[in-house]
């Protein structure tokens, strides 16, 4: 495992660090059982992750509930957990200022912790990301003084939201959507480094596209459902494309995660992950690091043949 930067006030972070959605009593993920949920987190840190990702609203609580008894026993000093408000555990929305505080208190004892290292705004309305229009990161900033949080930020999807907030406010965390399909935030890279902030890349297999594992005649349940029979032709000419860029074919998915470690502002990447041996798969992406030409390809690929389509999530 290599460890980058994530705030300056923060342990290094694991490069690939664990999401867990999945680990969650119906997450919109194949079931998982609390044993294999515990033993996914146990696999993890043998392996060097020391970054978790989770928030209220997986598995409606039950998601921060077993990261908490995976990590029990384990030197929480050197571990990183973020957790995320906006999605409660009941299942609503709710963006009140003055809901963050009992938010963070029901994230606590879920995951069994008297602190977390960063609290993040769960891709929130524009208007709470403008320090300047709301009274949020006064909470936040009391909640740091407190110990109850070392850091705060929010998670995004645009470059635009990810400038406002790091304008306007002292956010030191960014979950950004980026992939080698969704490249505009790199936009705002250069501002993240000059406020000594750091970037959790989300989505970096493109909700699964970035696998390999789809093709034109593909078909989906659930959330992924959102896409039209066009959407689906699109996302798989494009993949092709990526694997002839890359020259690759199985290697793919290490590839697009070791695309999002090719940039200094990403402090950690989280692919999803419902196995240990997706885990293990994930991990090799540590071993296949892209050439700057074939970054600098992907780039211009994106520029030329993607940004105008503005694929949807």
């Amino acid at each position: 495992m290599n460890y980058r930067p994530l705030t300056p006030t923060l342990p290094k972070v694991s490069a690939i660090g664990l999401g867990t959605w999945q680990l969650g009593i119906n997450s919109g993920w194949k079931s998982m059982t609390e044993k294999k949920a515990i033993a996914l987190v146990r696999h993890a840190l043998e392996q060097g992750v020391n970054f978790f990702d989770t928030a209220p609203n997986y598995g409606l609580g039950t998601s921060e509930e077993r990261l908490g008894k995976a990590l029990k026993g384990f030197d929480r000093s050197k571990l990183v957990i973020n957790t995320k408000f906006g999605h409660s555990h009941t299942g609503q929305f709710n963006f009140r200022s003055d809901a963050i505080r009992s938010s963070l208190e029901g994230s606590l004892k879920r995951l069994g912790t008297d602190y977390v290292d960063s609290l993040i705004l769960h891709n929130p309305p524009m208007e709470f990301l403008d320090g300047n229009k709301t009274d949020h990161y006064e909470v936040l900033e009391k909640l740091v003084e407190e110990g109850k949080i070392k850091a705060y930020g929010a998670s995004v999807d645009t470059p635009h939201e990810m400038r406002l907030l790091l304008n306007t406010t002292n956010s030191k965390v960014v979950e950004a959507f980026f992939n080698i399909l969704h490249q505009e935030v790199s936009s705002a890279f250069d501002l993240v480094q000059e406020k000594q902030a750091g970037v959790i890349a989300k989505i970096p297999l493109d909700s699964g596209w970035l696998s390999g594992k789809y093709h034109e005649n593909s078909t989906f349940e659930g959330v992924r459902s959102r896409w039209t029979r066009e959407d689906i032709k699109t996302r798989a000419r494009l993949v092709e494309q990526v694997k002839r860029i890359l020259q690759t074919g199985d290697e793919l998915p290490q590839k697009a995660i070791a695309f999002c470690l090719g940039y200094d502002a990403v402090s950690t990447v989280i692919p999803g992950c419902g196995s240990i041996d997706q885990l293990k798969q994930n991990l090799r992406s540590l071993e296949k690091p892209l050439t700057l030409e074939e970054i600098h390809k992907l780039e211009a690929f994106y520029e030329q043949e993607v940004m105008a389509l503005k694929l949807p999530w």
